[in-house]
């Protein structure tokens, strides 16, 4: 099996209420497959992946939070330190796009000032159910300062933009000196001095279930 070597490892968290599709989406990211049945996350799940930003290998780190209130202390735990941030929200469901505040408010206070937050319409594959429109919902992105996709887990659409786009905005932070490398509170670290991975490019820990 062939090393993977790499530049940095990216913290992120993916957050939001619970049926929304965090699970899938990051079970698709990371082994490009879907599941249409699962149980709901037990607190959090985890994935890992490499992806390269201008010339960089990163490797990701990605934090998959349950939704359920019952779990929110828990999973808030994992917001501190996190580099990106995907809120999601089912565009089925409006109903999760009008606890997006809450998840927000959330992430601003207890993850780093410099977190890059991407907000995430998913199941865009379930047109003829949409209750939230995607003007609105880049409306409320820009009112925010946040980036915004709308995505399908099921059918992998916008899946790896959503990822690699985060990346590239905390890319952009690192080298304009906004993330101090020094620290670890900002979700980046310097890869180990060996720079060395025997994990294959889509090598995965995902714990399953999807929300």
């Amino acid at each position: 099996m062939s090393n993977y070597t790499y530049n940095y490892i990216i913290k992120y968290i993916i957050i939001g209420d619970t049926g929304v599709g965090k699970s899938c989406i990051l079970l698709q990211f990371t082994d490009k497959r879907f599941m249409p049945a699962h149980d709901l996350t037990i607190g959090v799940g985890f994935g890992t992946r490499f992806v390269t930003v201008d010339d960089q290998q990163i490797k990701l780190q990605i934090w998959d939070t349950a939704g359920q209130e019952s779990f929110r202390s828990i999973t808030r735990s994992y917001y501190r330190g996190a580099a990106g941030a995907l809120l999601v929200y089912d565009i089925t469901r409006r109903d999760t796009f009008e606890k997006l505040s809450g998840w927000l408010e959330d992430v601003r206070q207890h993850a780093n000032p410099h977190t890059v937050i991407t907000l995430i319409g998913n199941k865009n594959d379930l047109e003829k159910n949409r209750q939230v429109s995607r003007e609105e919902a880049a409306q409320f992105a820009k009112d925010n300062g946040l980036f915004f996709l709308e995505t399908s887990a099921k059918s992998s659409d916008n899946i790896e933009k959503a990822f690699v786009q985060t990346a590239q905005e905390i890319q952009r932070k690192i080298q304009e000196g906004d993330i101090d490398m020094n620290s670890e509170t900002n979700g980046v670290k310097l890869a180990p001095p060996q720079g060395g991975s025997s994990l294959p490019a889509n090598a995965s820990s995902n714990s399953g279930g999807c929300c």
